[in-house]
């Protein structure tokens, strides 16, 4: 082995460039040749050779000749390079000091966190007091998750900031090979950012159903951990995290059962023998129980506007001409 053989391979982490690598390669190999032989070897121009020449001036691999000052010599890499290597080891011990510093300042940071807002439960509950504390908490629990995350996301759209904080952890757990699969209400296939987002998931290998209705808001980890809402009607209140094995167990039977019965995004929403798509014939229960037209259109994450759109046109096919006779005939029909 040659001494051109003991500077493979690239040698860029000590800040040389292809072009100056192979410029000091050949001149270990000939000493004694000038830039137009060099340039001719490396099949580049004068000026390329000159420019390598001066950036291995900079790092201190090449040097003036004594005999002949204007002739350049490539000095030996035990010296030249294990300078380089000297100086780069230097520097990556500094940064590993200053890391080290950062993660004592960290947990420093957390434990005057925890004492100032109480300790964090560490049992199978744990509280989350606020939707800031939350966000932090699914981004943590992102981070370690090993193989699935399984989520119901009971809204007729997300905001662009949750948008963007989903799209930054989803992309990070999909490149790891974890299986993400979620459960959004149908409604979301009238929200274009939405919609967008759930094609964009969906390329990079995430799975996404809907249906018409979902209970709450639940994220699953690793079937180890959930993450549930504490109010119902007020995700700024924070959240509950549980590791109960019977309460997850009861938790992941019940996405199960709705994944089933849920239709993949990017299929169209089909009828059944009765002619009914699954969010109007659930529309027509939660109206026959007794809700309001907008207590359904929460339910379903639907605009009043859309719930009696929907309404008026079920009337339609119906032939009725009022609520009453049209949940009548509904019944008649079997569609309740």
């Amino acid at each position: 082995m040659d001494s051109v053989d003991s500077v493979e391979p690239v040698l860029d982490c000590l800040g040389l460039t292809r072009q100056a690598e192979s410029t000091y390669q050949l001149m270990l190999r000939n000493p004694e040749w000038d830039a137009p032989e060099l340039a001719a070897e490396l099949g580049t121009t004068e000026e390329a050779v000159e420019a390598s020449l001066a950036e291995l001036m900079e790092l201190g691999l090449i040097w003036p000749s004594h005999e002949e000052p204007r002739r350049r010599v490539a000095i030996r890499p035990s010296l030249g390079l294990g300078t380089l290597i000297a100086e780069r080891e230097a520097a990556l011990l500094k940064e590993q000091q200053e890391l080290q510093q950062a993660r004592t300042a960290m947990l420093s940071l957390m434990r005057e966190q925890e004492a100032a807002q109480g300790p964090r439960e560490t049992g199978e509950i744990e509280y989350l007091r606020s939707l800031d504390s939350t966000r932090h908490r699914i981004a943590e629990l992102s981070k370690d998750v090993q193989s699935e995350i399984l989520a119901l996301i009971p809204k007729a759209g997300l905001s662009p900031e949750s948008l963007e904080a989903s799209q930054k952890l989803d992309s990070e757990v999909l490149a790891r090979g974890v299986s993400l699969r979620t459960l959004y209400l149908d409604s979301v296939r009238n929200h274009p950012a939405t919609q967008q987002y759930a094609v964009w998931l969906t390329g990079l290998g995430g799975e996404i159903r809907t249906v018409p209705t979902l209970p709450m808001r639940i994220i699953v980890i690793d079937r180890k951990t959930a993450i549930l809402p504490i109010d119902l009607k007020d995700s700024r209140a924070g959240a509950v995290l549980m590791r109960d094995a019977s309460v997850i167990a009861a938790l992941v039977a019940l996405f199960e059962r709705l994944w089933e019965s849920a239709l993949p995004l990017g299929t169209s929403g089909q009828r059944d023998d009765q002619g009914l798509t699954a969010q109007e014939r659930e529309l027509l229960r939660i109206l026959a129980s007794g809700m309001t037209d907008e207590a359904a259109g929460k339910r379903l994450g639907l605009s009043l506007r859309s719930v009696r759109r929907i309404m008026a046109d079920l009337m339609t096919r119906l032939e009725a001409r009022s609520r009453f006779e049209a949940g009548v005939r509904a019944a008649e029909c079997g569609w309740l």
